[in-house]
């Protein structure tokens, strides 16, 4: 026993610090066997599953333009105008992206996203009873427009109401479950394929409504961000939501008091130095600048890595190594997902705190860079010499260049952005991010099929010099934010120290006095 307990403080110092450390409760029984944090993670799960409602629409696509039917029906869409079905989705995200995050930041986490579930049920009803093109294409604006309204809040909302210990794990598993979304939607069309009727395409497109409708029903439970209560002076609320899920009701948890200390002085210095956050605030400084690069950078990469010309075109890419069959595209599409999925988790989301962020990106970036050279290699070899072993090869180099892209990519892409933004400027960060990665997933859908049916394999050498790129930019630019309080990461971009236990007792019981104080008021 003894021997566990300090493999688990082991862990636990390395996930939040020493400072944290040391106003946790002893408690010998991990999480699965704590009742207010089943609890806790059970709610946490409503959030997470919005990834998996946006991760439903890359696979059904692939799905969808592998089938006859939904070809035929849609008269065979040229290149062109495949581009703009697809990229239309986006646009709707970018639409929707702003109003989402002004309502998060005014009106709380919870309400945007109860707004985004009915339009998204809405926007699934129209697609898959779309009677022809355009009504395709309008519910796709629907269902990316309502997207953002539960894909800025929901990782906002897990980061800030996470246990101390599991957050940096949660909120990097929020984007793994975009795969439990593809893994869905694949595996559905694989199913549906077979129907000879319109139905194998309508099917997938009515099922996209299916999570956020499973969703909608579980969202009574799911409490307001307690750092969103406490900004805007409800402490009285705050406190007991950290009571009931950080302290098993436990009124007097040293815990409590320290994380609401510890929020309260970081806000309140962050109102003093900001009287109205806004995104100029973003740029202002030296240390928001460092910031705001990495959320763009972050943004774009994500879809300009090399993956885009696989998430929404793999029959693209397929047809060109010989592997022509909708049975064999729709089954490795779902194989792919489903491998994606496993690969995000073990390898990435639970070695965030055991490896650290900037570690897995290096590792992450350099892998994507080494396999997409030698899958750029092997596809001018079957281009040549119609070699189908080397076509094999690059079908084993695609799940291998995956593998580097989900133990990084995939798990930080929402939690990196959401870890390095202080509070008042976290849903702007954020947005930035996803608008960067709107942005450039916009462009690829229009550049992507265009360039893959004009040059063919010769497009992936952009994508090799864009990967030596990334990897420069992770090395310079992207610190390590492990070990650290989300409160105490502005350390490593502001260079200044935040109040912490041990270091100035007398601020904390300060800080202290004045939330109870407040509390007391509420």
């Amino acid at each position: 026993m003894g021997l566990f307990q300090q493999q688990k403080q082991q862990s636990q110092c390395s996930a939040v610090g020493p400072e944290l450390l040391a106003v946790l409760p002893t408690n010998p029984k991990p999480w699965y066997k704590t009742r207010h944090l089943i609890q806790l993670n059970l709610i946490l799960l409503v959030p997470l599953f919005s990834a998996a409602t946006i991760g439903f629409d890359s696979a059904m696509m692939n799905g969808l333009q592998s089938l006859p039917q939904w070809k035929t029906f849609f008269e065979f869409p040229k290149p062109a105008l495949l581009g703009t079905i697809n990229a239309i989705y986006p646009v709707g995200k970018l639409i929707g992206l702003y109003p989402a995050t002004w309502i998060s930041d005014r009106y709380g986490r919870r309400k945007p996203m109860r707004f985004g579930f009915f339009i998204l049920i809405l926007g699934a009803a129209i697609q898959g009873g779309a009677q022809n093109l355009s009504m395709f294409i309008v519910a796709r604006v629907l269902l990316g427009l309502a997207t953002a309204f539960i894909s800025l809040p929901s990782p906002l909302l897990i980061c800030e109401l996470a246990y101390p210990t599991q957050r940096g794990k949660l909120t990097a598993l929020y984007n793994t479950f975009f795969y439990l979304g593809s893994v869905f939607a694949a595996w559905s069309t694989y199913g549906s394929f077979r129907l000879q009727s319109t139905l194998a395409w309508r099917i997938p497109s009515t099922l996209q409504g299916a999570f956020p409708l499973i969703q909608l029903c579980c969202f009574y439970w799911v409490p307001e961000s307690p750092r969103w209560l406490i900004a805007h002076g409800k402490h009285d609320e705050a406190r007991d939501i950290f009571t009931k899920y950080h302290s098993a009701g436990d009124k007097d948890s040293p815990l409590v008091d320290f994380e609401l200390a510890e929020i309260e002085t970081a806000i309140r210095a962050e109102n003093t130095a900001i009287s109205q956050s806004s995104y100029i605030d973003c740029i202002r400084t030296s240390p928001n600048r460092r910031r705001t690069f990495i959320a763009v950078s972050l943004g774009v990469f994500a879809q300009w890595s090399g993956n885009g010309v696989v998430s929404y075109y793999l029959t693209l890419v397929l047809d060109t190594i010989g592997i022509k069959a909708a049975s064999s595209q729709t089954l490795i599409n779902g194989m792919l997902q489903l491998f994606n999925w496993i690969i995000s988790i073990l390898a990435g989301a639970l070695m965030v705190d055991r490896l650290g962020r900037r570690t897995l990106f290096l590792i992450s970036t350099a892998g994507m860079l080494v396999s997409y050279i030698c899958w750029t290699a092997l596809n001018s070899v079957f281009a040549r010499d119609s070699n189908q072993t080397a076509g094999y090869a690059v079908l084993a180099f695609i799940f291998i260049y995956y593998f580097f892209y989900d133990i990084a990519w995939t798990p930080l892409l929402w939690a990196y952005p959401a870890e390095i933004f202080p509070y008042t400027l976290r849903a702007r960060g954020l947005t930035i991010t996803l608008s960067s990665a709107y942005l450039g997933l916009i462009l690829g859908q229009i550049v992507n099929p265009i360039a893959m049916t004009d040059i063919g394999w010769k497009y992936y050498t952009v994508f090799c010099c864009l990967l030596a790129i990334l990897l420069v930019i992770v090395y310079l630019c992207y610190p390590e934010t492990r070990g650290h309080s989300l409160e105490e990461i502005a350390e490593i971009f502001d260079g200044k120290k935040v109040a912490r236990r041990g270091e100035s007792t007398e601020n904390i019981a300060t800080d202290k006095t004045v939330t109870n104080h407040h509390v007391a008021e509420g």
